[in-house]
């Protein structure tokens, strides 16, 4: 796969997540996100190009659903996603919580 610059800016978090691709289902953790995809770690491994939907458990307590994802990388028990479908009042959540982390990470270097 060729490297190509992310067009979006990731945070690192730490929030439980559950996904399913097809009738099997895993539990993990995101380590980190952006408005566009998430990198996570859990039991149930996916290879690049498998689609799957998430659930993911924000620190605030907020749930963020993604009906359909797609794996883009994957290592062992970690992997990335890339999201393909979302409501847009989902989205709009998921950007406001990625602004809210943008502020907070140029607070803490003022």
């Amino acid at each position: 796969m060729p490297f190509s610059i992310r067009p979006y800016r990731r945070f690192p978090v730490q929030c439980a997540v559950t996904y399913n691709a097809g009738p099997f289902q895993g539990q993990g953790t995101v380590w980190n996100l952006s408005s566009a995809g998430w990198r996570l770690s859990g039991d149930l491994p996916m290879r690049p190009g498998e689609t799957l939907s998430l659930t993911v458990t924000l620190p605030n307590e907020q749930c963020i659903e993604i009906p359909e994802a797609v794996v883009r990388w994957s290592r062992g028990q970690e992997f990335a996603v890339e999201n393909l479908a979302i409501k847009p009042h989902t989205r709009t959540r998921l950007q406001h919580y990625v602004k809210r982390l943008a502020q907070e990470s140029v607070e803490s270097i003022l």
